[in-house]
């Protein structure tokens, strides 16, 4: 095959940069055509990638986080050029709901060797709109308590590892409150307080927060998952169940599926796979098998 491997040589804070040129040496190593991109930032990757692709390819294949897979859903999402995926960042949320190896860079390699002798595998993709722009997700988007959380751990400088997201969620619940919602799922229009809404079509987020424990990404649907308003107190004690998935009992905890969902708030920025969108409002749209993937 001629695959374009893109890599992010800052993924994991850095400490996965000899991943990327492994994967090259491997896959030709393979017998394939490989062209490899890394840049001094993602735009500039975006950009090379675009070209690369442009030329013509069997497959992209990218090399880092969360991140760099949203880049790779953006390019190829609809297109028809699979994607594939080398776990190599903090979250890997993608990569754990594709199946995939998320804490072993040589599993997730020889595992992409494995998926490139056999077809790609379709899945769904979302279409998101938000401020006249569209772009692509394949994970969740996120818009409420998580990512308040998330947008003040963008703006933090200290500490540089995971641990400022922890940081990040203890100094919000010292200020947050349920947020007036305006939810119209599938056409049906409802006001609501809540302390978070996201979209999901994968299962987790934030490195394998559970949120959608039973979210299928090929099954053609959207999982809106709502927390009604609760004390930060209780938000405190349920919060942590999300890692074990445990939290889907409790009273104030909602799913409903849908294929479209518009959401509407005053102050909250949606993030989607990760990435900053930008303020509500948003619509998302579920499109059913737009993305294939070497998984």
């Amino acid at each position: 095959m001629r695959l374009v491997v893109a890599i992010n040589p800052e993924a994991a804070f850095g400490r996965n940069r000899a991943v990327g040129p492994r994967v090259v040496e491997a896959l030709l190593a393979d017998g394939h055509d490989v062209v490899m991109l890394r840049e001094a930032n993602v735009e500039l990757l975006r950009r090379e990638a675009v070209a690369a692709i442009a030329r013509g390819v069997d497959g992209l294949v990218m090399v880092g986080g969360d991140g760099m897979v949203s880049v790779g859903v953006n390019l190829v999402a609809g297109t028809g050029v699979p994607l594939g995926i080398v776990a190599a960042g903090t979250g890997n949320d993608m990569a754990r709901g594709l199946g995939l190896p998320t804490d072993d860079t040589h599993a997730a390699t020889s595992a992409l060797r494995e998926a490139l002798r056999r077809p790609p595998r379709a899945i769904d993709a979302v279409r998101v709109h938000q401020g006249g722009l569209a772009s692509w997700y394949s994970a969740v988007l996120s818009a409420g308590f998580d990512a308040v959380v998330n947008e003040r751990a963008n703006r933090m400088t200290r500490p540089r590892g995971p641990s400022r997201y922890i940081l990040a969620l203890l100094r919000e619940l010292a200020t947050f409150r349920p947020v007036d919602y305006v939810l119209t799922i599938d056409g049906v229009r409802r006001e609501q307080k809540a302390m978070l809404v996201s979209v999901a079509n994968n299962s987790s987020i934030g490195g394998g927060m559970r949120i959608v424990p039973h979210a299928d990404v090929a099954d053609g649907l959207l999982d809106v998952f709502i927390v009604h308003r609760i004390s930060t107190l209780t938000l405190l004690r349920v919060f942590p169940k999300v890692f074990a998935g445990t939290h889907i009992d409790h009273p104030a905890v909602e799913f409903v599926t849908a294929r479209t969902v518009r959401i509407e708030a005053e102050g909250i920025v949606a993030y989607a796979d990760g990435e900053r969108l930008g303020a509500l409002p948003v619509d998302a749209e579920v499109v059913p098998g737009a993305l294939r993937v070497f998984a």
